[in-house]
């Protein structure tokens, strides 16, 4: 299985934005973000059901983060807004076998190799 590819991340300063990318290659599950700090669990971020537009946020990034999918369902994104130094982790892209979205990591099937978002005060 070819695995996800995670694009966008970098160096912002705070309050600004990034958009990180997966390609998930035609892939039809539902798909999710995560990310790690050093020294940290890996955490939920958000995720999306594959049908329909439900979407699941962590509380830490509600209203500031938005998963989304273009057209052809081959490409997820994660915009993230007012970005905050607590924000700097390495970002994952997920996918599952379901359409049904998780926050569980152990849901999830596939995975990409990660992006690095740094976050500087």
């Amino acid at each position: 299985q070819v695995p996800l590819v995670e694009s966008g991340g970098g160096l912002v300063y705070t309050g600004g934005s990034l958009r990180l990318s997966c390609a998930n290659f035609g892939r039809t599950g539902a798909m999710g973000w995560f990310r790690q700090a050093p020294g940290k669990e890996r955490e939920f971020v958000a995720a999306m059901w594959w049908i329909g537009s439900r979407t699941y946020y962590a509380d830490s990034v509600k209203g500031r983060f938005t998963i989304s999918k273009d057209n052809t369902g081959n490409t997820v994104y994660l915009q993230m807004n007012s970005l905050k130094p607590e924000d700097t982790a390495t970002y994952y892209c997920a996918a599952r076998d379901r359409v049904e979205a998780s926050t569980l990591d152990w849901d999830y099937n596939f995975w990409g190799q990660g992006t690095q978002v740094t976050v500087s005060s």
